[in-house]
């Protein structure tokens, strides 16, 4: 896997408007499917028309699209039968030019206390800004209320919305010549100023005080519920401009908070997309089953932060990822996704959709 790849692959409320692949029992959530989609290419109407109508055709329902013009796109998605979903990189602000330029504070200092600007870890791209911090919260609800209010958007779909990976998918050590069967301190955010007084405030300790962060509970759940804030003030902007919010979260909520700090089962989103990229954990497509089953249960039984959508079905869309998966091992991997309890699937990306892939997935489908 080239370097640039990794975040690439890894980081609603509405009714959907196309129709589904199959019809649902009554009081039965339809099983759809969606794919993300990198719109930042250089396509007229037309060939955008072409591409939506071809997923259209093979049973999909809607697009999470990043980049690119938003009428065009949008336009040639629902004409084509699709919701136009907007793909939006969240706490990972490496392409925001006017953060980098104005607002260096905002970015997250690791356990070594090096910022993620100045030193991002991994690869050049991997610069987060801080979500224990106000105005980086009100900055992103400004970005997320101005993208729900644009009548051309069907919804807004969060990515990167958590800290650095602390330790990476094992499949993905070898890439980096690292072992991480313990958490480096050069992985580990957020040790900047305001986290460090925020968390002195709550629980009297400075966090580089304590021993052995990582295995501090208090500490983790501090990471945890930052998070957790800005997904719930993003969500109230999405919410208040009558569009629906989804995520791209990692494969499970164990997984999840312990490689990447996400608490994901207490979001009140609207829909989820966990990542259950097998390859990257070097596991076979049973484990994507396993992980729907886990996701789900969570999600059913989960305290949600302030009570908001208490009650409310909450569904999941599994995430697959096309260069792990054959046409026959993808028709395999939606089979094993719906019966383990999946509300539908994603394709991570549109490109790698061959036409047997598609072919594939009517069949899974019907």
């Amino acid at each position: 896997m080239k370097r640039r790849d990794f975040v690439k692959v890894a980081g609603s409320a509405a009714v959907l408007g196309a129709l589904p692949a199959c019809t649902p029992e009554a009081g039965e959530t339809p099983f759809t499917v969606w794919a993300w989609v990198h719109g930042n290419r250089d396509h007229d109407a037309g060939e955008w028309g072409r591409r939506f109508a071809r997923l259209r055709e093979a049973g999909f329902h809607a697009v999470l699209v990043g980049g690119g013009d938003i009428d065009r796109v949008s336009g040639a998605a629902r004409s084509a039968g699709l919701e136009y979903h907007r793909w939006f990189w969240t706490l990972n602000r490496n392409g925001d030019a006017w953060v980098r330029e104005n607002h260096p504070e905002w970015f997250t200092v690791s356990r070594n206390l090096e910022s993620s600007l100045e030193q991002p870890p991994y690869v050049g791209y991997y610069r987060w800004v801080c979500p224990s911090r106000g105005p980086v919260r009100e900055y992103l609800g400004g970005r997320i209320a101005e993208l729900a209010a644009n009548p051309a958007v069907d919804g807004v779909h969060l990515d990167y919305v958590r800290h650095c990976d602390v330790i990476l998918p094992r499949a993905l050590w070898e890439t980096y010549d690292l072992v991480q069967d313990v958490e480096h301190p050069e992985f580990d955010y957020c040790y900047c100023d305001l986290c460090r007084e925020q968390f002195t405030a709550l629980d009297g300790r400075d966090p580089l005080d304590i021993p052995d962060p990582p295995a501090d509970e208090a500490w983790r759940r501090f990471r945890w519920d930052s998070v957790t804030r800005v997904v719930r003030e993003l969500a109230d902007a999405a919410h208040e401009n009558g569009k629906p919010i989804s995520a791209a979260v990692f494969p499970t909520p164990s997984i999840a908070r312990r490689l990447v700090r996400q608490d994901w089962d207490r979001w009140p989103l609207d829909r989820f997309f966990p990542m259950l990229y097998q390859g990257f954990y070097l596991e076979d497509i049973d484990w994507i089953g396993a992980g729907v089953r886990e996701g789900v249960a969570a999600l059913g039984a989960a305290d949600l932060v302030g009570g908001r959508g208490a009650g409310k079905v909450r569904p999941l869309n599994a995430g697959l990822y096309l260069p792990s998966l054959d046409p026959g091992q993808l028709a395999e991997a939606v089979a094993t996704a719906r019966a383990a309890g999946a509300s539908g699937v994603s394709m991570f990306e549109m490109e790698g959709l061959t036409d047997a892939h598609l072919a594939a997935l009517r069949d899974a489908t019907v």
